[in-house]
């Protein structure tokens, strides 16, 4: 079971944090972008919520309002009086704002807090020369290192060296964003030896660990 608490940190230390500079492939045609994007060094502060993770809302003095929901596969979840509210890609702070604004036609100064239950959509996928190539469901925060071993460590013929993360992000204004795949480079034995740039980052669900 995992306890949220606390608001997001919007600005984070240099030594927890990495910017990094990526080129990735437009949509049309193979025009490429330069992309910023920016990976963890340590373990993110804030959970964000995705299908299939099962939460405990509380509505302070309304029971009634109040129990737990499992968030669907289209990301919201349904709440009395205010319906359907999107969830998914939201902290569990944010999300419990976002229920009390919309009660507040409904209840005089809601008090809302959520518990995360059950984390069911973080996962990253391992594939290439490891041992055991596949899917693996997470309940905590992983790193690159971590995530190759949970595979059962490298095949006889891995290139260390030449590992890549593949990940989706979104760039773009609010509203108007769009997805594109990134491929972050990963040098394993650089990592070891306390070189590597970006280093041992953490991974975000849905990430593609590839080892050639």
């Amino acid at each position: 079971m995992m306890a949220i608490a606390g608001s997001r940190h919007k600005m984070r230390t240099s030594l927890s944090r990495i910017l990094i500079v990526t080129a990735v492939l437009g949509v049309v045609g193979c025009a490429e972008k330069r992309v910023n994007y920016e990976v963890d060094l340590t373990a993110p502060s804030d959970f964000f919520l995705g299908p299939e993770d099962v939460l405990k809302v509380m509505v302070w003095k309304s029971p009634d309002l109040s129990g737990e929901v499992t968030i669907r596969p289209d990301g919201t979840i349904t709440m009395p009086l205010i319906g359907d509210v999107p969830s998914a890609g939201l902290t569990a702070n944010v999300l419990a704002k976002r229920i009390g604004d919309r009660l507040t036609e409904y209840v005089s100064s809601p008090v809302v807090t959520i518990q995360v239950k059950e984390v069911n959509s973080y996962f990253i996928y391992v594939l290439g020369e490891v041992v055991k190539p596949g899917k693996y469901p997470l309940k905590s925060y992983a790193n690159v290192v971590q995530g190759i071993s949970l595979a059962g460590g490298f095949g006889p013929f891995a290139n260390k060296n030449k590992i890549k993360v593949l990940r989706n992000i979104s760039t773009g204004p609010e509203g108007h964003e769009k997805k594109r795949q990134i491929e972050i480079p990963v040098h394993y034995n650089d990592i070891l030896s306390g070189t590597a740039v970006p280093g041992n980052f953490f991974l975000r669900s849905g990430d593609v660990i590839v080892v050639p």
